[in-house]
């Protein structure tokens, strides 16, 4: 006589297959998973290495980029760069005001090295003038921190000259004659002026060194081009 199977016996043993199926592929999800978050973590930490590496690499060059413009500065100062300037006039940086003003301003002294001033600066990315600039326009290229030359029909026209090429080799800088200054050649920055004997005196490296860009600056990286040029 045939045996029948019984109906329920065989339910169970499909549902123990189902449920050894399952569990098969929750271990193989399982495995997939930690070998994505293994490889996504080695990924990170690798990026993070060579981001560290790279950020060295990066200071580093800084570094040295950093020290040999000082060595250069210096050696082109022939005297240490933040040394006291001799015959250096200060004037309180707090008692130049900055306001952009459309009248004329009388400035205390020749050349001006602060005050209130013309909206538009005069261009001062290594911009040597034959005329005179306007004093107005000439202060806002300070306030963006520019060393500004200025020189005197007294002044040799060698020197002149000499200067003009340092100037014209210096962003942040501009040069132009100026009538009624006390010394022959003067060099202004905000806040700050001396006058040289000449263009060989180290106090011309020593100031621009100090002064262009310098920690007297307003307004550190504003634009020097753009503005108002040769008329």
């Amino acid at each position: 006589m045939a045996i029948q199977d019984d109906p329920n016996t065989s339910r169970r043993a499909r549902i123990e297959e189902l449920r050894r199926i399952e569990q098969t592929r929750q271990r193989r999800g399982r495995i997939v998973v930690i070998s994505s978050v293994t490889a996504a973590v080695v990924a990170v930490a690798g990026l993070v290495g060579f981001g560290v590496y790279e950020f060295g690499k990066s200071g580093d060059s800084g570094s040295k980029a950093t020290d040999t413009t000082q060595t250069e500065a210096q050696a082109q100062g022939g005297t240490d760069a933040k040394a006291q300037i001799a015959g250096e006039k200060d004037w309180d940086p707090k008692k130049l005001t900055r306001n952009h003003v459309t009248t004329k301003v009388n400035y205390p002294m020749k050349p001006p090295v602060g005050g209130d001033h013309d909206q538009v600066w005069m261009n001062c990315g290594g911009d040597v003038y034959a005329q005179q600039v306007p004093d107005m326009n000439a202060v806002h290229s300070l306030e963006h921190g520019a060393v500004w030359v200025t020189y005197t029909d007294k002044a040799s026209a060698a020197d002149v000259k000499k200067l003009a090429d340092k100037v014209s080799k210096t962003p942040y800088s501009l040069m132009s004659p100026y009538k009624g200054q006390a010394g022959a050649i003067m060099l202004s920055a905000w806040g700050k002026q001396v006058t040289v004997n000449g263009a060989d005196d180290p106090r011309v490296n020593q100031f621009f060194t100090q002064y262009v860009q310098g920690t007297q600056t307003p307004e550190p990286g504003a634009a020097c081009t753009g503005g108002l040029g040769e008329q």
